[in-house]
């Protein structure tokens, strides 16, 4: 069993227009057309049998029709396997309301992500959200490090995530294993702090550009080593090491190889392929996450 706890989906009909644009800004190729059918083709083919979609609200006015899209997807996800977060943003009037809203609809957490909605992530009003979602047992995803659509944004860079974790109790996944080209800071700063996980996403081996010609060469497509990227899981210990893979970003099926062929003991990938995302998110299916499948899981 292995799920995927960061993937990123569009209404089918912006979908299209969204990848373009994200892609022309970013300068890398998706792998997927970013519909939630795309997804689940992608997961059959690379052995996926659970996805968490990670919504990013950009605009305080999307919180509310993205959270009711969340529930919607969840409805059906004993049958899909494909789940959402829900979604919040800093300058949402409500995030009080919102926030038990989503928490008694029973999604397990919601995403924020401080470049896209243009507030640094050690501002009180992210500390205030974080302080709720604490509150009432939710996990808080956070885009970590720095952006490949945003060269130069600091807003959510390690040391800035830590402040605001010195003041907050909260469950939190810091996306990018804890922060994008910021590994080292990340290992420094959360290691240590046992309500942080990492995930995966977007970290190991390299990223694809479009055919742009922006970027120059593998030596700027590289991310973490095979090397760096197992010191860095020895770092949190294989029990705070999540499975993501940032789809459509990355290809699902080549971030699963990719994982597998890690110098890994077969406890810390089961760990981090399944095991740590059941325990922390709660799912209670038959089909994905029952009790007698968790125990008999083969990752």
């Amino acid at each position: 069993m292995i799920i995927d706890v960061h993937a990123h989906t569009f209404p089918a009909k912006i979908a299209s227009h969204a990848l373009g644009v994200l892609s022309s800004n970013s300068h890398t190729r998706p792998f997927t057309d970013g519909t939630i059918p795309g997804l689940s083709e992608s997961m059959s083919e690379s052995g996926i049998t659970c996805t968490i979609i990670q919504p990013v609200a950009t605009k305080p006015e999307q919180v509310m029709r993205i959270n009711d899209t969340a529930m919607k997807i969840n409805s059906e996800g004993e049958s899909t396997g494909i789940y959402s977060f829900g979604g919040i943003h800093p300058f949402f009037e409500d995030c009080y309301g919102e926030l038990v809203r989503i928490s008694e609809a029973g999604i397990k957490g919601v995403k924020i992500h401080p470049v896209y909605q243009g507030l640094n992530i050690d501002d009180e009003r992210y500390a205030r959200i974080l302080k709720i979602a604490g509150e009432l047992g939710l996990i808080v995803m956070i885009h970590a490090g720095w952006d490949i659509g945003f060269p130069g944004d600091d807003s959510a860079l390690p040391v800035r995530i830590a402040r605001v974790l010195d003041v907050c109790d909260c469950r939190v996944i810091l996306a990018h294993m804890g922060g994008w080209r910021c590994w080292n800071e990340s290992a420094e700063l959360f290691a240590g702090r046992e309500n942080v996980y990492v995930d995966t996403a977007f970290s190991l081996g390299r990223f694809y550009p479009n055919d742009d010609g922006y970027y120059q060469g593998d030596d700027e497509c590289g991310m973490l080593s095979d090397d760096e990227f197992v010191r860095m899981i020895h770092d949190f210990g294989s029990e705070r090491v999540i499975f993501g893979t940032d789809s459509p970003w990355s290809s699902q099926k080549d971030c699963v190889k990719e994982f597998m062929s890690l110098p890994l003991d077969d406890n810390g990938k089961q760990n981090i392929l399944c095991n740590n995302a059941s325990k922390l998110l709660g799912y209670n299916t038959r089909k994905i996450l029952s009790e007698e499948n968790l125990c008999q899981a083969k990752c």
